[in-house]
């Protein structure tokens, strides 16, 4: 046979209302509080005070609604077409010191203490560049053909930097555009002498020197 103990429900210390309130266990008292709220008419549950959760909080929309917040590592996002926003200037650093990189949309600008960009070395003619690379470093001794990727595909505001290495070399280096675009007008773009290089920007459309 079944064995049964009993419980006092305190309704009169809610005050919740039928729909209202989550009843727990405190004691032999099954009570609630209005600072732990449940309400099925607009399905939110409302709490005023910490939570604490050992484990994983899984939402399919999350707002922090908070002027600091305190973590360990994190990571954003899970595949490469998400896109994260900030609203408001970002400080990358160590608290209390001098940052590694601000970004302020007031001023529109960034900050940065020290600027690293991707170096590829070419030794080779038929080698054409790409949106990853920024500094082409010529090596070799004899000359050489590189191609420019296209400057759609760049995008208005790309930059590439072109550096002959060699301490000397027999012929020159020849710097191709890509089919339909220019380099200041021309379909390529010779570079010689001692240890030459050339700057190129995109507009989009095709590359200019600077």
């Amino acid at each position: 046979m079944a064995q049964f103990g009993w419980a006092y429900v305190d309704c009169n210390h809610a005050n919740l209302g039928d729909n209202k309130g989550v009843r727990y266990v405190s004691g032999s008292v099954v009570t609630a509080s209005s600072t732990f709220i449940y309400d099925v008419d607009v399905a939110k549950v409302t709490l005023d005070g910490d939570l604490e959760v050992n484990g994983a909080i899984t939402a399919s929309f999350f707002v922090v609604d908070q002027t600091e917040v305190l973590s360990g590592s994190t990571i954003f996002g899970n595949t490469t077409d998400d896109t994260h926003q900030i609203t408001g200037s970002l400080f990358v650093g160590a608290s209390g010191s001098n940052p590694v990189f601000t970004a302020n949309p007031l001023t529109s600008q960034s900050f940065t203490q020290g600027f690293k960009v991707n170096y590829t070395s070419v030794t080779a003619s038929g080698l054409t560049s790409s949106n990853k690379r920024y500094i082409i470093g010529i090596g070799g001794s004899s000359a050489l053909e590189f191609r420019i990727h296209s400057a759609s595909v760049a995008g208005s505001g790309a930059l590439l930097l072109i550096k002959d290495e060699a301490a000397s070399r027999s012929g020159p280096i020849t710097i191709s555009a890509s089919a339909g675009d220019t380099i200041d007008g021309v379909t390529h773009y010779e570079i010689s002498g001692s240890s030459p290089a050339i700057s190129l920007y995109s507009n989009g459309a095709n590359w200019f020197v600077f």
